[in-house]
């Protein structure tokens, strides 16, 4: 018998090639699922980050929060140290110096835009003499949260016998609430854990005749 031509046939060699393909499937399948892991991973960590600092920079701010007027009431001339709404408050602070020259600003931090467009921002202005100097070109206000979805701030105060429960607004802008929580929700995280702030020198106000009194409807 004459020997056998050496070689492979026609279905060994369909048969490597299944299962070199069905190998090179499976390497990219876990590649690209490695891949996509990774960057799931990174935007998480990115967006832990992000509302890190955001938290982080707002309770730096309202803790900085203190007893400085920056205007009058119109209607009874009492001094105005802290505006408090669902979704904006206005109160003095040092300013950083990363931030600007320093001392003592109003930060407006209030809901700018709406719908898709909604953001969280704030915009500083400088404070002398128990009010606001506007600069001849105010910078735009800061963003802090773009896609905002909703936002709630409460505001909680002393009535002389205890804290009060929490209140949508903060009507004795003569001195500063005990705490201040925000509640925020973005269109891209979702929503965050709700952050809760002390003011430390909300106890260092004025007494009620210099205007500083919760009003009657928070005694």
């Amino acid at each position: 018998m004459r020997a056998r031509t050496a070689g492979f046939t026609l279905i060994e060699v369909l048969a490597a090639t299944v299962l070199l393909a069905a190998g090179l499937a499976l390497g990219f399948a876990t590649l690209r699922a490695a891949t996509a892991t990774a960057e799931r991973g990174e935007a998480m960590a990115a967006r832990t980050e992000r509302m890190r600092a955001v938290e982080g920079f707002l309770r730096r701010r309202l803790a900085a929060a203190a007893a400085i007027s920056f205007g009058e009431d119109g209607t009874t001339g009492r001094p105005l140290r802290f505006i408090g709404e669902p979704e904006r408050i206005r109160f003095v602070a040092d300013l950083p110096g990363y931030l600007g020259r320093g001392g003592p600003h109003l930060h407006d931090i209030a809901v700018h835009g709406q719908g898709e467009e909604a953001s969280l921002a704030v915009s500083f202005t400088m404070v002398l003499a128990g009010g606001t100097v506007q600069e001849a070109q105010p910078r735009p206000p800061e963003p802090l949260v773009p896609g905002l979805a909703s936002l709630r701030i409460r505001y909680r105060g002393f009535d002389g016998q205890g804290p009060t429960g929490w209140l949508d607004h903060w009507d004795a802008h003569g001195q500063l609430p005990l705490q201040v929580s925000i509640e925020i929700e973005s269109r891209r995280e979702g929503r965050w854990p709700p952050l809760v702030v002390a003011l430390p020198q909300a106890g260092t106000q004025p007494l009620p005749g210099d205007g500083g009194g919760l009003p009657p409807g928070m005694r």
